[in-house]
């Protein structure tokens, strides 16, 4: 995909910098896969807001993504490559031989035609999913499980990736891209290659209507508002407002949040690298 940039023809186009969707190739989805979402506006069960800066925005249907590829030693064709108004990557419809149809992420260099599959003997391409004691060492991989049967939860956003370091007995080890190392099941399945949009994060909205698009209300600063509504609210004049933290009173700067004895924490070899 690439980043399009725009002439200065209103306020709006001044900034702006989208992606061009020139590798989505349907601009419909595949009607037995989408699901109703339905939208709180951030109110609870009473009607009372709870959560701040979230209300309106386009209505979005879901599509049902496959995260298991549990469909083992049936191939697939590539139908189409589309857009997922709900996460940050494109999305890729499989055309399965027995005649079922499902949407996976879609990995970067997937294109209409190419066939996929999941399986312990499946070959090294972009887009098959294998065990991790099946994968070449210093394999690309996404769409990664930390329990067997779990589907993929890390790795999934657009442009990210993780790295098949080494294998040790039952424990595989894979380096991801903020620079943590852990330690995952071999049995756990992964995805070969890199998500797909890679350049999603270089998007400049240009106003703030489409923010609103995308049910994002305005955020007011926390130092200019009352005592009542923030903790760093209050003061005299234009007051800093002491140590950065939430509206609970949680520090938000500096101040580590991850629980000490949180049973993951075992299987983590070396942390995130700090900005």
């Amino acid at each position: 995909m690439a980043v399009r940039k725009f002439k200065p023809t209103t306020p709006g186009q001044r900034h702006k910098v989208a992606i061009s969707f020139d590798t989505i190739t349907a601009s419909k989805p595949q009607k037995s896969l989408l699901v109703t979402k339905t939208r709180s506006g951030g109110r609870n069960d009473t009607g009372k807001m709870t959560i701040a800066n979230v209300g309106g925005g386009h209505k979005q249907k879901y599509r049902l993504v496959d995260f298991k590829r549990e469909k083992f030693n049936i191939p697939a064709k590539v139908a189409t490559i589309e857009y997922d108004p709900n996460r940050t990557a494109n999305i890729a419809l499989l055309n399965y031989v027995d005649g079922e149809k499902r949407y996976i992420i879609a990995p970067e260099g997937l294109t209409v035609g190419m066939e996929v599959i999941s399986s312990d003997s499946a070959p090294i391409n972009v887009g098959n999913t294998l065990p991790l004691s099946a994968l070449p060492l210093g394999t690309i991989i996404h769409n990664v499980e930390l329990k067997p049967g779990q589907g993929g939860i890390m790795v999934r956003s657009a442009g990210s990736y993780a790295q098949l370091m080494a294998r040790d007995g039952k424990y595989a080890t894979v380096k991801l891209a903020s620079g943590e190392i852990r330690r995952v099941l071999v049995t756990c399945l992964a995805t070969i290659g890199t998500v797909s949009n890679s350049q999603h994060q270089l998007q400049i909205s240009g106003k703030a209507g489409r923010s609103r698009w995308q049910g994002r209300r305005p955020n007011v600063r926390a130092t200019v508002k009352n005592p009542v509504d923030h903790p760093m609210g209050g003061g005299e004049g234009k007051h800093s407002g002491g140590l950065p933290r939430n509206k609970n009173g949680v520090p938000a700067k500096g101040y580590k949040t991850r629980n000490k004895k949180k049973l993951s924490n075992k299987f983590i070899i070396e942390r995130r690298k700090k900005k």
